[in-house]
């Protein structure tokens, strides 16, 4: 049996850049189940078979072919027998960059049968057969390596656009999860550029098969989504923040995103407008802003909320600034005859001296 190292490790080193991800992939040319047992794998792979290092834990897969036998990604049957090649396996893979392998430890030449090194060298995301279509993953997976590698100059081969454009017309698509959506849209606002994975989607017009209930304008732009050391909440609401609060409701059913994601959103989507013109506002109109968001008592939430307005280009000052006032309010030094309506008549007080004193 040989061992080789794959795809991401491999791609990433040659660019040099950090790997998006701590997991390897190995893969076992000329083995079988049964010997990687006797070595001491576990195996763990139900469609496949793929094993864990028995001290490593690392994930080590047979070499395989598959044949397409139905919709999506996982109509495949598949070949793992001892007589797999290793270019086999790599024919099977996405992208040139991803089909580029080497020894399992790091050491001689790289085995590169489908030009990835080429393709690195010259920016290119580019299928490494037509057997790409076969897999709608690949539509979001390429979108996110785009995204991902922006910055570097990368582009995404003409031909291999057009494979993705056949597959959203053919209906392959269709037939992605929600779950493995929702993934990829995750991963791709970790990304250098977010907006770029979802231009690829709009190009390629899987953006309006994926998100049916999103409205989208003829010049929508999400540059927004673009600014440094944003955390997955503020990006995803910002993605959102033109939607209406319903439409981001069932976006989040269908995604099954989790609950506190989605009220972000929601929020940002409800509030922004108002929070642009802020100080316009009556105190009644303005408490009933942080009563509404839970502001006064979601700190670390209601920081996501204002950090997606301030991305907005809102100035959050006097939000931030009167918060801290109305958090300051003490229940001991109200009458306690009625506290819901002292409670209230305080911070409107408070509310409308802040008001008087920005004017």
């Amino acid at each position: 049996m040989q061992e080789y190292l794959v795809g991401g490790a491999i791609r990433d080193k040659i660019l040099g850049v950090a790997t998006d991800t701590t997991e390897k992939d190995y893969v076992v040319v000329d083995s079988s189940p049964e010997e990687m047992q006797s070595l001491g794998f576990r195996q763990v792979g139900k469609e496949f078979p793929v094993f864990l290092h028995p001290h490593s834990k690392e994930e080590y897969a047979l070499a395989r072919l598959e044949r397409k036998v139905g919709k999506g990604y996982k109509g495949f049957e598949f070949d793992t027998s001892k007589s797999v090649t290793l270019e086999q396996d790599l024919s099977r893979r996405d992208l040139t960059i991803n089909a580029i392998a080497q020894n399992k430890d790091g050491s001689g030449d790289y085995i590169d049968p489908f030009g990835g090194l080429e393709d690195i060298k010259e920016k290119k995301l580019r299928h490494v057969s037509e057997a790409f279509a076969e897999d709608p993953v690949r539509i979001l997976r390429t979108a996110r390596f785009a995204s991902r590698f922006n910055h570097l100059g990368f582009t995404i081969d003409s031909r291999t656009l057009d494979l993705m454009k056949m597959m959203v017309s053919s209906g392959e698509v269709d037939a992605l999860t929600p779950e493995r959506v929702f993934k990829e849209i995750t991963l791709s606002m970790n990304s250098e550029s977010p907006s770029t994975f979802f231009e690829v989607l709009v190009e390629t017009g899987a953006y309006q098969r994926l998100f049916p209930m999103l409205e989208m304008s003829p010049d929508e732009n999400f540059k927004y989504l673009d600014q440094q050391n944003l955390t997955t909440e503020v990006t995803f609401a910002l993605w959102l923040y033109n939607q209406t609060s319903s439409n981001i409701g069932l976006l989040c059913e269908h995604l099954k995103c989790p609950k506190d994601m989605q009220h972000i959103a929601e929020l940002v989507s409800i509030w922004h407008k108002f929070a642009s013109d802020f100080l316009a506002y009556e105190s009644e109109e303005i408490l009933n802003f942080y009563l509404k968001t839970d502001g006064l008592r979601r700190q670390k939430r209601f920081d996501l909320i204002l950090n997606s307005f301030e991305n907005l280009n809102i100035d959050i000052s006097m939000i931030d600034q009167l918060k801290i006032q109305l958090n300051s309010i003490k229940i001991s030094d109200l009458k306690n005859i009625n506290i819901a309506q002292e409670l209230t008549e305080e911070r409107l007080s408070v509310i409308s001296r802040f008001i008087n004193s920005a004017k």
